[in-house]
């Protein structure tokens, strides 16, 4: 039987390695707590829809700043509606922006980065516009860039992603300058290989593990960036409840309704906390420099 290439075995290795051995022995009490609530966010964010007690834009001019009680578990914000109820739905869209924008960029970035990193023609213009964007403060890049297009979802989306695209290239374009000096990368060249198959199945697969670790940290990144322009008035629309626009209509009353920002800045920040943990873990797992200083 025909022995697999290292490129291949590299890719296997990395979609496997989180799973090769008992899970006591990869996670410890910190990343299996961190798994644990970022897990909770997710399933009570996405089945919201099946336990909140009320429409998270339904108005009731009669219940406004109602305090917590049995008919609202957190009470009601200025325009009467039930803030558990636009808590609960405004982590489906904040979750959503950070997914998307950690795939958008990942795969943007991805594909730049193989470009760049082994066509030396295209390295010097390609790295000169990365470190263009890069010179760009992320936030007032993304502020303008929602300006132009407006509050959207995709607009948001778009605006986050592109800031961090230029990371991900500079990450998987050094990934690549080392793997394509590699003997089997040499010898697919020299038996006549495709381009676009020595990029795939050869050099791909070495950029997959620091891929997942950075996209852990770009999703982090998002949900916070799209809660810093709600909380400015250049993030989704006010129609659609985050976590960031929900503690932008909050700030104003802080005083008589502390819980209208306390409680999604609490998901919030466990949400961006329970994410980084974990990329930090998968950083640990999947880097095989920490393996060797570890045996």
């Amino acid at each position: 039987m025909a022995k697999a290439s290292p490129s291949r075995q590299s890719a296997f290795h990395v979609l496997t390695g989180l799973f090769s051995l008992p899970a006591g022995a990869r996670l410890g009490i910190g990343p299996t707590i961190a798994a644990a609530i970022l897990l909770g966010i997710v399933a009570a964010s996405v089945c919201a829809p099946l336990y909140v007690p009320y429409d998270p834009l339904a108005m009731d001019s009669l219940s406004r700043l109602r305090p917590p009680s049995d008919a609202h578990l957190l009470g009601t914000d200025q325009y009467g509606r039930d803030i558990f109820s636009r808590v609960m739905t405004g982590g489906r869209v904040s979750l959503l922006i950070g997914v998307g924008a950690a795939l958008v960029s990942v795969g943007l970035g991805l594909a730049i980065g193989l470009v760049a990193g082994f066509f030396r023609a295209a390295d010097g213009l390609i790295m000169r516009i990365m470190d263009s964007l890069m010179a760009i403060p992320a936030i007032l890049l993304a502020i303008a860039l929602v300006a132009l297009n407006g509050p959207s979802l995709g607009s948001v989306i778009i605006a986050i992603t592109i800031p961090e695209v230029p990371r991900v290239v500079r990450l998987v374009r050094s990934v690549v300058l080392t793997a394509r000096e590699e003997p089997y990368v040499e010898a697919a060249i020299a038996l006549g290989s495709s381009m676009p198959k020595i990029l795939i199945q050869h050099l791909m697969p070495n950029t997959l593990a620091p891929l997942i670790v950075q996209g852990t940290y770009i999703c982090a990144s998002a949900i916070l960036i799209e809660a810093i322009l709600s909380f400015l008035g250049a993030g989704v629309s006010t129609e659609i409840p985050t976590w960031g626009n929900i503690m932008a209509e909050g700030r104003s009353y802080f005083q008589i309704k502390p819980g209208m920002i306390f409680w999604p800045g609490l998901l919030l920040s466990l949400c961006i906390l329970a994410i980084n943990l974990l990329g930090d873990t998968a950083r640990d797992l999947l880097d095989p420099r920490l393996k060797k200083r570890e045996g």
